[in-house]
């Protein structure tokens, strides 16, 4: 059996290695959980294992806010300690607080 512990957990704000944006982290998947053509779409030399955590996060860049699903591989901590502007935020997280959002919602 595959056993996975995430690094980054719900509400840190996390950066991306590679490209410019930033997000917070508001689900975990233990292993790559989105579709075979998603996977595909990304270039064979830059494709990240599946047997690793895939985050998804409320993101942002210079232009806008999305949502980004994204390896563990290719995050690092952000520790700007600057608050994320995503509109989404207030949905599921409580204020900015020591890099971190406290989750505002109940989990099954």
């Amino acid at each position: 059996m595959l056993q996975t512990q995430a690094k980054f957990s719900l509400g840190q704000v996390v950066r991306h290695r590679k490209h410019p944006f930033r997000g917070v982290v508001f689900d975990v998947d233990a292993i790559f959980a989105n579709t075979q053509d998603w996977y595909d779409a990304i270039p064979e030399e830059s494709r990240p294992s599946k047997d690793q955590p895939f985050y998804h996060l409320l993101a942002e860049n210079d232009n806008s806010y999305y949502v980004a699903y994204v390896s563990e591989q290719n995050l690092e901590a952000d520790d700007t300690g600057e608050p994320v502007d995503h509109p989404d935020l207030p949905d599921l997280f409580g204020d900015f607080e020591n890099g971190y959002y406290p989750l505002q919602v109940d989990l099954n």
